[in-house]
């Protein structure tokens, strides 16, 4: 019995993508399937970047396709596609940009801006191209933690400025703009606009992700990038304490009353680990992250340890995720990048670019 591109494509329904937990077949998967002489050649195409995962889910094809009669071989080529995806009603998409991760917290002093380092380095790691927008205009972080402190933005057409290069990310940042120790005395609604020229006027350059490091709090600039920025998804950082899950509720109730998603919650600071000894203590509560989740009904993303590294690291410009690539806590940061990736693949596309402009003329 002959092998057929049918029969090879009716075995694929039954191969489970092992982080999502669905069907190739279900996830629209499967691009192609090429039968010739007992050689079968099986392309798929996933919607979030995996990297880390193209022999893990190859490996599953070929062991469920090597399997039918008739099969002298397999070939599989496992790549992503990452498109666009539907964001508040009545924004328009930001050129160059396909979609947008706003990180969050409502409460400084999480981590919240150490996290979105790492969840842009680990998306990057993942194969996405990948940008940063530092939105905290009275306090910047990011151009210390990615190692561009002192550097200043160019432009090429005295109109929009070119992002920085900061370990394979697109960053940009009031902080590249002014000296470190000048202090923005600006009241919301200039700081607002501040932010909103960032952000449209800097030149991203095919942008899958572009990671927004929120400010603490639900005041103005929140107010206007969660009304005004097209949002495709926003992610939650707090800690295990009580006092910083009533914050992060303020912020999850913000997102959703402005219609925007959220993807997850991150639990940063889940467990001190001893740097001599290795001994860990859950010194800040333990599982409020989790309650947090059930009682919003929304993803568990992943919970990081307090851990002397991850603080080093980026306070000398090397993230962990860039600095220890191979290491326990870069690995968890890569699982919750790929969880926030997969919860933006499941989201509706963004179809407005489908649709023809319409223009009424006086004849």
């Amino acid at each position: 019995m002959s092998v057929t591109p049918e029969s090879v494509s009716e075995i694929l329904k039954s191969v489970i993508d092992p982080n999502t937990g669905k069907s190739l077949a279900a996830e629209r998967a499967v691009r192609d399937v090429k039968v010739s002489d007992g050689r079968v050649q099986v392309a798929i195409e996933l919607g979030y970047p995996a990297k880390s995962q193209q022999e893990v889910i190859a490996a599953l094809v070929r062991e469920a396709v090597g399997g039918l009669d008739g099969v002298d071989g397999v070939d599989v080529e496992v790549g992503w596609k990452i498109v666009a995806h539907a964001v508040q009603q009545g924004v328009k998409p930001l050129p160059g940009v396909k979609n947008i991760i706003a990180v969050a917290s409502g409460k400084g002093g999480v981590g919240k801006s150490t996290t979105a380092a790492n969840l842009a380095l680990a998306l990057a790691a993942e194969g996405a191209r990948v940008g940063v927008l530092d939105a905290d205009i009275y306090g910047p972080s990011q151009p210390q933690m990615l190692g561009v402190a002192g550097q200043r933005p160019q432009s090429t057409d005295g109109k929009r400025m070119l992002p920085l290069a900061a370990h394979g990310l697109q960053m940009m940042s009031i902080g590249c703009l002014i000296d470190t120790e000048t202090p923005m005395v600006w009241r919301g609604p200039m700081a607002t606009q501040a932010l909103t020229q960032l952000l449209k006027d800097t030149a991203w350059d095919d942008v899958d992700y572009l990671v927004i490091d929120m400010p603490p709090g639900t005041g103005d600039i929140q107010l206007t990038l969660s009304q005004q920025v097209p949002v495709t998804g926003a992610v939650i950082v707090t800690t295990p304490q009580d006092i910083a899950l009533i914050d992060a509720r303020k912020g999850l109730k913000m997102f959703e009353k402005v219609g925007v998603s959220i993807v997850g919650v991150v639990e940063n600071m889940s467990v001190h680990i001893c740097s001599n000894c290795g001994h860990e203590e859950r010194i800040f509560g333990t599982g409020g992250g989790e309650r947090l989740c059930a009682d919003y009904k929304v993803p568990f993303l992943g919970a990081l340890p307090l851990a002397m590294a991850i603080r080093a690291e980026a306070d000398g410009g090397t993230p962990t995720v860039a600095a220890e690539p191979d290491g326990r806590i870069a690995q968890i940061y890569r699982d919750i990048a790929r969880k926030v990736a997969i919860g933006i693949a499941g989201k509706a596309r963004d179809m407005t670019h489908k649709f023809p402009k319409i223009v009424i003329q006086n004849t």
